[in-house]
């Protein structure tokens, strides 16, 4: 431990007039709560978490299509990339759950992370949430964080069983999982937005102009 983090550290330790190591009684009870983290109170998002989730994520301009199979993400790509003429090039997460996809021999598809020039990014989703219309996206070299924020076209691909309730939801199915903390949880909720100049909103000032949420029925 660094000479600086003890020190703060033993500042901490002297505020709460604690001295040496804790009471038995209290790092047993300790550890049992980071064992077994306790559920807080939460809002009611009802039974349909599907629906709310659209409901959300629409209200703050994320934009969703739902389709019955995974085959369908590539015809949905291909039409975002006409309708916004953003060219043929679709830069894709080297995500095992997106190999799957039967992309159009008419794009190009590179599987990487992404660059200052690339348009339209895909990637895969860890969870929704429905109370917030959030996406939550894991850093890893198979999720290269790059591309959720560099092209101005985010395409997102998530599953309606990875809808959770609660973001609290996210963290109890990461240590279901057994899954390590990644570098960075992204939590993506709409495109980028920003009101600093005079209150007027703008979108894509510092990430995505425009999120697409593609919602796979299963």
């Amino acid at each position: 431990m660094s000479g600086a983090r003890e020190r703060v550290l033993a500042n901490v330790r002297a505020a709460l007039n604690r001295v040496g190591p804790l009471p038995e009684s209290v790092a047993r009870s300790l550890q049992g709560r980071l064992a077994r983290p306790r559920a807080n109170l939460a809002p009611a998002v009802g039974d349909d978490l599907v629906a709310r989730f659209v409901e959300m994520i629409t209200a703050v301009s994320g934009r969703v299509t739902r389709v019955a199979h995974i085959d369908g993400v590539a015809d949905m790509v291909a039409g975002l990339l006409e309708t916004f003429d953003l060219g043929e090039r679709v830069v894709v997460a080297p995500d095992a759950t997106l190999e799957g996809i039967p992309w159009s021999n008419r794009l190009s598809v590179e599987r990487r992370a992404a660059s200052g020039d690339d348009r339209l990014s895909v990637t895969a989703a860890y969870a929704a949430v429905a109370e917030t219309g959030s996406l939550v996206l894991l850093s890893a070299a198979e999720s290269p964080t790059t591309l959720n924020f560099l092209p101005d076209d985010h395409v997102i691909v998530v599953r309606e069983s990875q809808v959770v309730a609660h973001i609290e939801d996210v963290w109890a199915r990461m240590r279901r999982d057994k899954r390590a903390m990644p570098r960075t949880v992204n939590f993506i909720t709409g495109p980028s937005k920003t009101g600093d100049v005079e209150m007027i909103m703008q979108e894509g000032a510092h990430g995505p102009r425009r999120l697409h949420v593609i919602l796979i029925a299963d």
